[in-house]
């Protein structure tokens, strides 16, 4: 069974806020099957923007628009259709195998009380098999490591069909090389992504756009090559860079001549 691939969204925050300034307003407009990266330091305000992008907080000021419709306006299960979330921790108590976890995705698809259609099972079990994770569907998924229970939540997020996919650090918990395969696979997913990420090794190569926080206020937004300099790094991080070529930079304190770290 064919299934088409998702339709990816437009998404657009108008002067978005939230918690009396622990997120200044935030503006812009990432177009269709557009990847942004959102950087910053711990504090940066980066799950905030997060939360409120997927519809966990209401904004204290301004909208979310997708595909030009305000989500907070929208019926809940309408969005939970187009928007899919990964988050950085997940619940190890899921008394779930991963495939049913996975099958969770197709659950905003299906009408109250209905069991899973020909297409839902096909969905699973292709996002099974994008993640590599058929040798694990029938096991709890509160037996799996870290790394394995995120490639389960990504694949959630793939049968869910989303137009927008949010990701709140997804390569927290995953060696280097799943750090990679999970990047990739997200890329070729076709759809619009927005990924909160710590590592500038990971920018480059993954993201088109960069929106860069500090303190809960907008530094940056724009392409990685145009964004990601070395005096945005000093200001988003505190850390002098040298620019060693294209998004790449070695890294030490102000007051500190060493090599601290290369990106």
């Amino acid at each position: 069974m064919s299934c088409p691939p998702p339709k990816p969204a437009s998404l657009t925050l108008d002067s978005l806020s939230w918690g009396n300034g622990i997120l200044h307003p935030v503006s812009l407009t990432l177009a269709p099957g557009r990847i942004l990266g959102v950087l910053g330091a711990n504090g940066a305000g980066k799950s905030t923007l997060l939360r409120l992008i997927y519809r966990f907080h209401a904004p204290q000021t301004g909208r979310v628009l997708l595909d030009g419709q305000d989500i907070h306006t929208t019926p809940a299960r309408q969005v939970a259709q187009r928007v899919a979330a990964v988050l950085q921790e997940q619940p190890t108590d899921f008394a779930l195998n991963v495939a049913e976890i996975v099958a969770l995705g197709r659950a905003p698809h299906r009408r109250a009380l209905s069991g899973p259609s020909e297409r839902d099972r096909h969905l699973v079990d292709h996002a099974l098999d994008r993640l590599d994770l058929q040798a694990f569907a029938q096991r709890p998924f509160g037996t799996l490591s870290g790394g394995e229970r995120q490639r389960v939540m990504v694949a959630r997020a793939l049968a869910q069909e989303p137009g927008l996919i949010v990701l709140d650090e997804p390569t927290n918990h995953l060696d280097i090389r799943h750090q990679l395969e999970v990047l990739r696979l997200v890329r070729e997913l076709g759809v619009t992504v927005v990924a909160s990420l710590h590592d500038l090794n990971l920018v480059q190569g993954f993201a088109d756009d960069l929106l860069v926080l500090r303190q809960g206020h907008p530094l940056a937004f724009g392409s990685v090559c145009d964004v990601l300099t070395p005096d945005l790094i000093a200001r988003a991080f505190g850390v002098m860079a040298v620019a060693r070529g294209p998004a790449r930079f070695d890294f030490s304190l102000f007051n500190d001549t060493r090599q601290e770290l290369s990106a």
